[in-house]
């Protein structure tokens, strides 16, 4: 017995030792590791009455850096993180049953025209403003809806395989069960969006952008009926996580860098300009912007007015103020584009729909509180939709949000001092 605890106290005593002698030549020898800098952010609390961000992220440092989407200027913080993603575009529903929606605020860039039966549907574009956001609304936009293929022409224009983020879409559909036999199909070839989809290599192995909801998992993109604590059909729940729907991209190969083609999402891409300055007018002549998608369908009825004091546009739908669930703020933006684009109604026994937003048209810009009449071109669509004034000039835009609003050519746009 004396023996065996002899043994294990010269057996411990070596162990010791042996630790102590590691612990001295690594201490003394071995270089320290350099831990990376943290990002310099705060967490404040919002002071927003009734939002639901209680914990806003506030990058620390000078805003020197513009956001190549929306000129808007960030600090150095925030675009080390943007650098290494591409932009985001998310379908998100309008049906009144679905309001209010999650996400809008955050968007650098909104879309919105009829997807269906006079309902409309936004394309957010996130890239630069979703970086700042609660630490608490993981899934932080929605409702999600399906594609339509006159967005992506406009996804299009954001990268050499934009993330898009969708829930299905108009397809070759026969009869009451999906057919892979085009004369099967009772959907017309020009709605089928998620045939597109493929034909564009947006699901194709290394350039796979298409963040289609029933190819991701629970962590993405989640159904929550509870979310408004409001009574709400199925179709009308669908969020998902901005920050997991990169954590996707990413685990495809796409990031600020397309993988497989070893080249930036925007080595092709052309910003707009934004040298217009953020100053309201003196005088201003548009302090309100109102109208119809389609007549009688006044649910979808817009009314953008004018707030002098911020320089901004706030947003009005079916008659009420339009607002972000995430923070319970009233939906704004520094820029309003109007764009008159040829709608073809009910193509297919589907009452699919079309708009013709790539060739050339009219339409007005709201910013400053004054309205410029434009014109407005799209080559093909991997191009950049081009406004520019009367005299042939590209428009500047504000630094901030640009909504751009497509309606049907003839539409008519009420706006007052």
């Amino acid at each position: 017995m004396k023996t065996n605890i002899v043994k294990f106290t010269t057996y411990l005593g070596v162990a010791l030792f042996t630790v102590g002698a590691s612990y001295f030549i690594f201490s003394k020898f071995i270089p320290s590791v350099s831990q990376p800098a943290e990002v310099p952010v705060t967490i404040t609390q919002s002071t927003t009455p009734g939002s639901k961000k209680t914990g806003v992220i506030q990058f620390a440092g000078p805003r020197t850096e513009a956001c190549p989407i929306n000129g808007q200027l960030y600090t150095q913080a925030e675009k080390d993180i943007w650098s290494t993603r591409r932009p985001l575009e998310v379908m998100i529903e309008n049906h009144a049953d679905s309001r209010p929606q999650s996400g809008l605020q955050s968007a650098d860039m909104v879309y919105e025209t009829v997807a269906e039966g006079g309902i409309t549907r936004f394309m957010g574009v996130f890239y630069c403003g979703v970086i700042s956001g609660s630490t608490e609304q993981k899934y932080d936009v929605g409702p999600v809806r399906s594609a339509r293929t006159y967005f992506l022409d406009l996804a299009s224009e954001y990268a050499d395989y934009p993330l898009y983020a969708h829930v299905g879409g108009a397809n070759c559909s026969g009869g009451d069960s999906l057919s892979t036999n085009p004369a099967n199909c009772t959907t017309d070839k020009r709605a089928q969006a998620l045939e597109q989809i493929a034909k564009y290599g947006w699901n194709s192995q290394g350039t796979w952008g298409d963040l289609n909801e029933f190819s991701l998992s629970y962590k993405a993109c989640r159904r929550e009926p509870d979310r408004t604590n409001q009574t709400r059909a199925m179709e009308h729940t669908m969020y998902c996580s901005t920050t997991e729907l990169y954590n996707v991209a990413a685990s495809r190969g796409l990031t600020n860098t397309t993988t497989v083609k070893n080249q930036s999402w925007d080595k092709n891409f052309r910003p707009w300009l934004f040298k217009q300055v953020d100053q309201a007018s003196a005088t201003p002549v548009a302090s309100t912007i109102s109208f119809d998608f389609w007549p009688g369908y006044k649910d979808y009825s817009v009314t953008w007015t004018y707030d002098k004091t911020q320089n901004l546009y706030l947003r009005s739908n079916g008659g009420q103020k339009d607002i972000d669930f995430n923070d319970s703020s009233q939906l704004s933006s520094k820029n309003i584009v109007i764009q008159f684009a040829k709608e073809t109604r009910a193509i297919d026994e589907h009452g699919h729909l079309l708009y013709e937003v790539i060739g050339s048209g009219k339409g007005q810009l709201y910013q400053n509180g004054l309205k410029t009449d434009i014109t407005w071109t799209k080559a093909n669509r991997i191009s950049r939709t081009i406004f520019k004034d009367s005299t042939g000039k590209e428009v500047n835009f504000v630094p901030g949000k640009i909504w751009v609003e497509i309606l049907p050519i003839g539409n008519v746009v009420t706006n007052e001092g």
